[in-house]
């Protein structure tokens, strides 16, 4: 493991996730899960949120369509949330829906908007 990455990976993902969220993940690792979990930080929030090529208000919004894209509704949830924490909107999220709704289908759409109506009113947005 690059532990300077996995360093980066973990401030990356506590600022996203939230550090309760992460630390809670983290802590519940097991000698089954744990590796996972630190080559995910290190690979996925390290190497692929660590760059400042792209910043994480527009990250969050790829991720948002891309996991909306995949159905993975547990994980956009999760994403929704990171992403209110890095800046989106409410009118961001809807856009990002529209385009999950125009390039995989409406019944996708609405999913997207009752878990983000969920996470928007846990929020206080709503």
């Amino acid at each position: 493991m690059d532990k300077e990455r996995f360093e980066l990976g973990l401030a990356k993902r506590q600022g996203t996730l939230g550090t309760d969220y992460v630390n809670k993940n983290l802590a519940a690792a097991d000698d089954f899960t744990r590796p996972f979990q630190e080559m995910m930080t290190e690979w996925c929030w390290g190497f692929g949120w660590g760059d400042e090529a792209i910043d994480a208000k527009t990250r969050s919004l790829m991720n948002l369509t891309m996991i909306g894209a995949l159905g993975r509704m547990h994980e956009w949830e999760i994403h929704c949330r990171g992403a209110l924490n890095n800046g989106v909107t409410k009118e961001q999220i809807r856009a990002a829906i529209h385009v999950i709704a125009i390039y995989c289908g409406v019944p996708q759409s609405l999913e997207c908007f009752r878990v983000a109506r969920k996470v928007l009113e846990e929020a206080g947005e709503l």
